[in-house]
């Protein structure tokens, strides 16, 4: 795939880059090797390759999936100027 100059203007313009046209042919250039490049990788055959998370095999850490409510609530509401019973109280604004 070759990139021509308005695509890259294009590509400028999405990513909200201001590009000289002195600048363009030289964007163009980069963008044409990087997708060579890329054109390269997919001639690779990685048909027999595990898909992988981690270039090192590990397994996460797992904790308890346990539902609490934090443990917080006494302190949250501490500084409070109202509450009730664990809620802030606050005063009516629609009549």
């Amino acid at each position: 795939m070759s990139v021509d100059t308005a695509t890259v203007k294009r590509v400028a313009h999405l990513a909200r880059i201001a590009v000289t046209d002195a600048e363009v042919e030289g964007f163009k250039a980069e963008l044409n090797t990087i997708l060579g490049f890329v054109e390269q990788l997919s001639e690779v055959d990685v048909s027999a390759v595990e898909p992988m998370t981690s270039v090192v095999a590990m397994k996460m850490k797992m904790r308890a999936d346990e539902v609490t409510d934090g443990f917080y609530a006494d302190k949250i509401v501490a500084n409070a100027p109202a509450t009730e019973d664990g809620f802030f109280l606050v005063p009516k604004v629609v009549e």
